[in-house]
Formats: structure tokens, sequence, C-alpha cells
């Protein structure tokens, strides 16, 4: 339980001594610093339960809270609004605890099993600008959930099994025609063909059959057909089908790697196949399939809807799975193998009808039980100066590969250390150029959109991912300049900014509850920024190590030490790696 929860449970009995009960405390911080550090706002509430003056239930809790040494400047505003602060005293007791395990004061959620759909790779095709906001805040939630005690699995979900597979293997059969994975009669062993494909054809081919199929009806329907042949495991096409996502994932899996982004599960639309016929059949005998135009549909239209709502496809006219229908297998899967109590999709806001209709799809079907969570993480998108999505220069969706790049060119400019070679300085720039692009895109609300300007985000001053490792690695090299023998312990502060600093990091638990109830980082990512500033202001204002007060060294040396592993926990959170130095 954290620090703040037990103040909390303590306060309750505190009002309990002086005659009231409360269900639930309401403890905030207060926006009157000069009145106290926090409020509470109960007498209000009280006066109605006890039929008094909430002025006078203040004057009651106020004459008890008088008795306890925690708390001072204790102080009655307005009709009952009761502000008080902490004594320094309690401040260094709360610090010693929170530096000794800074697990004290984290709060714990029920221990959860949470699966996590984020990354959506498709195989064969480029990982663009637009995957980095569903790795950074699938991987991000993911270990904010862990840390606070649930068990989430991240699956990458990849988009292995439709038409854009259809497509790239209609293409390498216009181009390679006498591969033996076209020939029916081939009885040899696939496994010993050799592909004169490599990752970077791919990302050619499947562009250039994408615009084909648009100008040629034939094309494209070759495309689907050959799209049914694989999902039906045909000979030949499937094993194509199999050396291709083979020879993708490896490099979706380096990618991922460089964004610092681990998925438990590796699973595919394909996998999902496995659960189909299983899927089908579950709707078939609860009658909720009907055909409509050739296709096979589910109605999951309600009463009251304010707008028409669309059926679910489940089998294309030409007997294809849907996106919509390996979504569902993927619900089934995840039943039968995880059994979670929520399954989080870490999709693009603008998918918000296609998650409709699958959850609504599942709970007709009872797929999962009514008390497991079905819940659409949605995110807005990364845009330019122009503020539009992020393009390259002649206006095409730029690679994520290439954005990364442009970010580690634009950090390297910075890093203007002498002491290390060109081959750090190199290594360097990619570990502080992922941690300005990951900030910047976890810095906003996941649900609105926002402007990625390289220079601003990769700078070393200001909110961003650089200056908060600078600052770090200062802190670690400050505690290792001081070569401390013994465990620093706190024994008394000095000035407000180390009082800030303390109340900063008591409030860590409400930051984290906060960012897992909105499913969204920009508070820890603000939270970040606030707490590192306010420790770069101490440490500008005071000489630490210069200090001749021994004991006031020991307290700030302790104080560095606590900030240092706050923010190395909640950087680990967010997926950025901290550097040796930079």
């Amino acid at each position: 339980m954290s620090i703040l929860k037990e103040l909390e449970l303590d306060i309750k009995k505190i009002l309990k001594q002086a005659g009231y009960e409360v269900e639930r405390l309401a403890m905030e911080e207060s926006n009157r610093k000069d009145l106290g550090e926090y409020q509470l706002n109960d007498a209000m509430q009280l006066a109605k339960t006890y039929h008094d003056n909430p002025r006078n239930i203040a004057e009651k809790i106020k004459g008890e809270l008088e008795k306890d040494s925690r708390f001072t400047n204790i102080n009655i505003a307005g009709p009952g609004f009761i502000n008080f602060s902490l004594s320094n005293e309690y401040i260094v007791e709360i610090l010693n605890r929170m530096n000794q395990d800074i697990f004290n004061n984290i709060d714990k959620k029920a221990p959860k099993k949470i699966v996590i759909d984020y990354g959506g790779a498709n195989v064969a095709k480029a990982l663009h600008v637009g995957h980095l906001r569903s790795a950074n805040i699938g991987e991000a939630l993911k270990r904010l959930a862990n840390l606070l005690g649930c068990k989430a699995i991240g699956d990458a979900h990849l988009g292995d099994f439709g038409r854009p597979l259809g497509l790239v293997i209609k293409e390498i059969k216009e181009e390679y025609p006498d591969l033996a994975y076209f020939d029916p009669n081939y009885e040899g062993d696939y496994s010993e063909i050799e592909l004169p494909i490599t990752n970077e054809d791919l990302e050619r081919i499947y562009p250039l059959a994408s615009n084909k199929s648009k100008e040629d009806e034939a094309y494209l329907e070759d495309a689907r057909d050959i799209t049914m042949k694989f999902q039906s495991k045909e000979k030949g096409y499937y094993e194509l089908w199999k050396k291709i996502v083979d020879i993708s994932k490896k490099d979706i899996k380096k990618i991922y790697d460089s964004l610092n982004t681990n998925f438990e599960i590796w699973n595919g639309e394909s996998d999902e196949m496995e659960f189909f016929a299983e899927l089908y059949k579950i709707y078939e005998e609860k009658g909720l399939i009907t055909e409509s135009e050739g296709a096979k549909v589910i109605d999951v239209s309600k009463e009251d809807d304010n707008a028409p709502m669309p059926p679910l496809m489940m089998v294309k006219t030409n007997g294809t799975m849907s996106y919509d229908s390996t979504d569902l297998a993927a619900i089934l899967e995840r039943k039968v193998n995880f059994n979670p109590d929520e399954i989080w999709y870490v999709v693009d806001g603008r998918q918000s009808l296609h998650f409709e209709q699958v959850f609504r799809a599942a709970r007709k079907a009872k797929l999962v039980d009514d008390n497991v969570e079905l819940i659409h993480i949605g995110f807005g998108t990364m845009n330019g100066k122009d503020g539009k999505p992020f393009k390259t220069r002649d206006g095409g969706v730029m690679s994520l590969e290439n954005l990364i790049e442009l970010v580690n060119i634009e950090t390297y400019k910075r890093i203007n250390n002498e002491s290390i070679s060109e081959e750090e300085k190199q290594e360097i720039s990619k570990v502080v150029g992922m941690a300005a692009l990951k900030y910047a895109d976890l810095l906003p609300f996941r649900g609105t959109d926002y402007i990625f300007e390289t220079e601003k985000f990769a700078d070393l001053e200001g909110k961003t991912g650089p200056y908060l490792l600078y600052s770090t690695i200062r802190m670690k090299s400050l505690l290792k300049k001081a070569n401390a023998k013994e465990k620093n312990t706190i024994i008394k502060l000095k000035g407000q900014v180390e009082k800030d600093i303390a109340l900063t990091l008591l409030n860590l638990p409400t930051i984290l509850n906060k960012s897992y109830e909105t499913k969204s980082l920009n508070d820890i990512a603000e939270y970040l920024y606030k707490l590192t500033s306010l420790y770069n202001k101490f440490y500008q204002d005071n000489r630490v190590l210069a200090e001749e007060d021994n004991e006031l060294k020991i307290s700030w040396l302790a104080l560095t030490e606590l900030v240092y592993k706050v923010n190395t926990l909640l950087l680990d959170t967010l997926g950025i790696i901290v550097p040796d130095k930079m």
C-alpha cells in the first residue's frame, strides 16, 4: 500500500475520533500552497449527514489533527475547507521508507490477467510511422499493468493471412513463374527451394502489386484466388506463404527490438485460422449467421442505436476469412489459451467501428464470460508540421525505419561529449534518438493527434526524452562521484525545493493509477518532467558534493538516489533505455 493511501486511512481514523465517519476521504492536493499542501473537503458532506454547520465540524476535525505531529499549518478556509501541510520530520521518514524500497509507494491492483493486442504489423509490408504509436503505447501499458501487479501478455497479432499476402504472391508469380511453388505436379521438398526474395524485395513488391490490382481487375481476381489457396493450405502456395512470413517476420522483429518493444506472443491472423471452424460452428448453432449478397454476416445492431450499425462480415463472398472474423477467432483463441480477465486492443482510433462490431458479436455468442472486459484503446495520429499524417518529402508514407534514422541523425548532432569514441557516439545517439521518439509519442494524451518536430524533440533542453536522459545520467554520475560506502539516509531537509520534490514523490501512486485508468501514458510523461525539473533546480541551487554540513550532504545524496530510482523505473515503464553516458 502506498504511503499516501496509508495517510488517508489514518486521517479517516482521526475523523472518527472527532466523531465522524466517511466512506471515502475527500483529500486533495491544495491549489493554495500558502494555505497548505493538502485540503480536506469532507466537512460540507458531513454537515448533511450530521445536520451541523460545516465550520463546526471542521473545527472539531482540526482539533484532532493538531494532536498528530505529522501535520502542521492546519487552518480552515471558507465554509469548512481544512488545509494542512506535512511536517519536515514526517517527510524525512517517508522519504527514507521510499528509498529503502520504492515499491513501498506503489498501490497494487487486483491481479488480473490481461492480453494486450498491439503492434499489428502487416507481413510483407514495411512498418510505417502509423505503427509507432501502437508499439509505444501498447508496450508501455503492458509494463505499467505488470508494475501494478497484473499479468499482462503482449500479442503482436501480425496481419499475415489476408489479401496483401495474396497480392505479394501474385507478383512473385509474375516475376518468377517457373518457381516450383507454382507447379501443381511438384513432389520435392519445398524447404530445399532457394527463394530469390529478400525483405527489401518484399518492400518493393507489395506497393507494386497493390497499384497493379487497382488498375487491373484480372490481376486483383488472381490475388484473391491465391489468398484462398494459401488460406486453405494448398501445397505450393501455402509453403511459399510460410517462407514469405518467415522472411518478413525477422525484419519486423528487428525494428520492434530497436523500439524496445517485446511481445510474449508472436501470433498472426493465420494462428486464428485453427479456431475458425469452431468459431463458425458456435455462431451457426446459435442461428446468428445470415447470408447477404453471397457473404456470411452477423447482425450486431441494437434497438437503441442512434446510427445504422453495419453487420459483421464472417466470411467474404469468395469464401475467405474477413478482418472481422480473424479478430473474433482471436478472442476465442485467447480464451482457450489464456482465459484472460481483460483484452486490450491498442489500435488507431479510426478503427472504433470495427471493434464495436467485434465486441458486440463476441457478446452475442458469449465467446467470453460477461465479466471479461474487451477494451479498444484508440489513439490519434502522428502528424508533420503541416498538421497532416507524417509523410516523406515526396508525399509518400514514411517507413518507421526511416523515421528512426532521421531522429538518430538529429540526436547525433547534439552529443558533444569529447570523452567518448566515435563508435560510442553512434550507439548512444541511437539510444537517445529512441528516447526522443518514444517520449514525444507518449507525452500527449493518446487520443489526440500531435505534431512531431524532429529538432524540437531531439533537444537536450525542454520537455524531451534527451533532457530526461541527460538529467538522469547526471544523477547517476553524482552518486558515483560521491563514492558512498554506506547507504545514504535522509536526515534533514533544508529548502522548499527539497520538500516540493518529496511531495511530488509522494504523489507517484496517484499518477500511476491515473495512467492505468485512462490507459494513457501522458500523466507519467508529465510527472517525469516535473520531478526531473524540480531536481535540476535543486541541483543548480546547491553544491551537493562540496556541502560542508555532512548531515545535509548525506541527505542530499539520498534524495538524489531516490529521484534517480524513480526516474529509471518510470523511464523503463515507458520503454525508454537509459545509456551509461551521453
